[in-house]
């Protein structure tokens, strides 16, 4: 249990619930809606059940309710309009919050609830699409502030990296229909955040293409030994951290010269490295995508 965050600064209900510091103190201060603790050095920090408490009052209020209604529920009764909210709205509303509270206390099971929950009204492809991705951009910043650690950061990604590789496992009982391509994903070396590449190659097989995951920190030259295999090979990579001592367009250039070297494959990229590009590109053998739905349109 040491390793659970459990106290909390303004700062960080703030970044958590996107309501503004100086909003949560009005809250406080005219309606009661939180009460933080001190340190012995007068410090104020809020606990889990505050946070909890906070990303609720939070939801109904940005689903129409007034504060100075929602002041006066219960807790009990807090809670059920919740429920009686996301129950009407679907449950989009509410996953964010409690995939905050799953990744806070390293909570497991309610990871399961909610995803469970999720997945019985929706596709994978639609989970990815509206929950996982606008979540994943938010824990981001919230690491950037220090508000969680990468510790937070790690075990949700890999929770949800273990529902999207159930979902291939089972793709993969068919056999590929698509031959138009062989599609091969790969991470450049010392790069390990995958969990965009291994959702492409979830799509990959969706779509009925053979699809080859190579996985993380793959050096450029080992490219070769699929080519000793396959033809028509269109290799994707995602850039997020790497490659960090080469520009991209020195990147491109070596996985140009050594392994495309004229010949019929090519190379798609996407991510942060490619998204801040601001040069042009006029090499035939290469695509670059600012995201997974643009990518998955050329299919």
């Amino acid at each position: 249990m040491n390793n659970i965050k459990t106290e909390f600064t303004i700062k960080d209900l703030e970044n958590f619930s996107g309501i503004k510091a100086h909003t949560i103190r009005i809250w406080e201060k005219r309606y009661n809606i939180l009460q933080p603790n001190r340190t012995e050095s007068n410090i104020r920090y809020y606990d889990i059940s505050n946070l909890q408490k906070l990303l609720n009052v939070s939801l109904l209020n940005a689903n129409g309710l007034k504060i100075s209604k929602i002041a006066e529920l219960p807790e009990s009764k807090l809670n059920a309009s919740v429920r009686e909210l996301v129950t009407k709205n679907g449950v989009d509303s509410q996953a964010s919050n409690s995939l905050k509270l799953s990744m806070l206390n390293f909570d497991e099971n309610l990871f399961n609830v909610t995803y469970n929950n999720l997945i019985a009204q929706s596709s994978l492809r639609d989970v990815f699409k509206n929950i996982f991705i606008p979540f994943l951009n938010e824990i981001g910043l919230l690491w950037q502030v220090n508000s969680i650690t990468p510790a937070h950061e790690h075990f949700i990604t890999n929770l949800i990296k273990q529902k999207i590789s159930i979902n291939i496992e089972r793709l993969q009982l068919s056999s590929p229909t698509n031959f138009d391509k062989v599609f091969v994903l790969y991470l450049p070396l010392n790069e390990i955040h995958e969990l965009g590449l291994l959702y492409l190659h979830f799509e990959l097989l969706l779509h009925g293409y053979q699809s080859i995951y190579l996985g993380q920190s793959v050096p450029v030259a080992n490219l070769n030994d699929v080519q000793k295999v396959y033809n028509n090979i269109c290799f994707i990579s995602y850039l997020t951290v790497e490659p960090s001592r080469l520009s991209v367009l020195e990147y491109i250039d070596v996985v140009n010269n050594s392994v495309l070297n004229n010949n019929e494959n090519e190379i798609w990229l996407l991510g942060k490295k490619v998204s801040e590009m601001n040069e042009k590109l006029d090499l035939p053998n290469v695509k670059m995508f600012d995201s997974i739905e643009n990518l998955l349109k050329e299919l």
